[in-house]
């Protein structure tokens, strides 16, 4: 346990734990950004997207999300992030592989990493400092959709809301900017989810998303809100060269805190309109 100081406002404080998974037969790497004091505080289960080679997906971590997570923290959260199957320090096998466009298995790819997002979940509830009835499932890409995968086929005690940034799978901006494959076949997945989250959802895009033009997020939106989903879709101005990881780059919160803190407090829940000082 260390404190963190990057950015501006009062020092976090930064934890590394392992998480066993589904059946304690794996840890997941797990870090922990949080306000000083002993709370309670509401809790973000922030989740990594999925890169696109296995070299990539060695070197995920959770200093990829820091900057992301001190922003969420300064404003009242304990912000956990897990390392699922297969990425950085967690390793082992690559549970989520949703297999070609021609023949998408999404449902399966989701399923494995809502596993390991709901033994973080889990292990957060029962944290001394963090409030179990104010619990949020977020994440970037496809760690979007996997968070509304958990959230959908798994009811988790406590949830109060998800957060999907950039939500998607099936992006490729090298070989086909913009343009998701299998997006039908994704939409008809977001059609169930709608069904299922009880919980209200924000899904967040940037018009330039090279993985995922704007009528493709708008078409996943609106086949989440047709299933019956609560959600609003805020799509933002173009953000650096790929708006795809405005979440994830340090200057962009100032694009997407505004969105967040005014979903947030639309539905009861505390989002510090400056951060702690």
């Amino acid at each position: 346990m260390r404190l963190y100081g990057g950015g501006a406002g009062a020092p976090l404080v930064e934890e590394d734990v392992r998480v066993y998974g589904p059946g304690r037969r794996y840890t997941i790497a797990t870090k922990i950004l949080r306000p000083q004091g002993a709370g309670p505080f509401g809790a973000i289960v922030l989740n990594h997207g999925v890169p696109l080679t296995a070299a990539e997906r060695r070197l995920e971590s959770p200093e990829l999300l820091l900057q992301t997570a001190a922003v969420l923290a300064r404003r009242g959260y304990a912000v956990v992030m897990p390392l699922r199957r297969g990425f950085g320090a967690t390793g082992g096998w690559f549970a989520e592989d949703a297999g070609s466009c021609a023949h998408p298995d999404y449902r399966g790819g989701e399923a494995a990493a809502a596993q390991d997002i709901m033994a973080a979940y889990d292990f957060a509830r029962r944290l001394p400092y963090v409030d179990g009835a104010r619990m949020i499932l977020a994440g970037q890409s496809a760690g979007g959709v996997a968070s509304l995968y958990a959230a959908a086929t798994r009811a988790p005690e406590g949830l109060v809301a998800v957060l999907a940034f950039a939500a998607g799978r099936g992006g490729d901006p090298l070989r086909h900017p913009g343009e998701a494959c299998a997006s039908e076949k994704l939409g008809q997945l977001f059609a169930e989810l709608g069904a299922q989250v009880k919980v209200p959802v924000l899904f967040h895009y940037a018009s330039n998303d090279l993985f995922f033009n704007a009528k493709t997020s708008r078409l996943w939106f609106d086949r989440f809100r047709g299933g019956g989903g609560r959600a609003e879709y805020v799509l933002q101005p173009p953000f650096g060269q790929n708006g795809h990881y405005v979440f994830t780059d340090g200057a962009g919160a100032r694009h997407w805190v505004p969105a967040v803190g005014r979903f947030l407090r639309e539905h009861g829940l505390p989002f510090a309109t400056r951060q702690a000082t």
